[in-house]
């Protein structure tokens, strides 16, 4: 079994460093520390790169790789349900709550969305406040500000708060 590998894509909003390797993408996570992307990229993460790229420069929508994020069966439970709300719109927690079938876990489904490890690709920051607030996003509420108005560049003053 191949060990799992390591690269680094300059996004407009931080750099992405990307963990994963035959079995799929394991992380994505931003961090604040400016690196350039990598000149190597594995093989095993090309796709990954590439698909982030166009997902930035505005012409991808969905993401098509494979995902092997490591957590709890909740928290991937939490995870899957965070993939099937689609680019440019939004959810409350309470909506993901009551599509997971409990009302009652807005603060588990909340704190399985911060634990979530592959940025971006799990849509984490389309899930807001009940009454539109963007609130806890682990790379920074500037960031999935930045990322909502990427998906929904009519929205540039208010998002929508979409009802179920």
């Amino acid at each position: 079994m191949e060990s799992s590998q390591t690269t680094y894509y300059k996004t407009p909003i931080g750099t992405a460093k990307i963990v994963g390797d035959e079995n799929g993408i394991s992380a994505v996570t931003v961090i604040d520390t400016p690196l350039e992307t990598s000149s190597e990229i594995p093989e095993s993460l090309q796709d990954c790169v590439q698909q982030l790229s166009e997902y930035f420069s505005g012409t991808r929508k969905e993401f098509n790789l494979k995902l092997n994020p490591q957590g709890t069966e909740f928290q991937k439970r939490v995870w899957n349900e965070l993939l099937l709300v689609p680019y440019g719109k939004t959810r409350t927690y309470s909506e993901q709550s009551k599509k997971l079938g409990n009302i009652k876990a807005i603060r588990a489904v909340a704190s399985a969305n911060g634990k979530n490890p592959i940025w971006i690709i799990i849509p984490c920051h389309r899930i807001i406040g009940s009454d539109g607030s963007l609130t806890g996003y682990a790379g920074g509420i500037w960031r999935k500000k930045w990322l909502l108005e990427h998906e929904n560049p009519s929205a540039q003053q208010s998002l929508p708060i979409e009802c179920g």
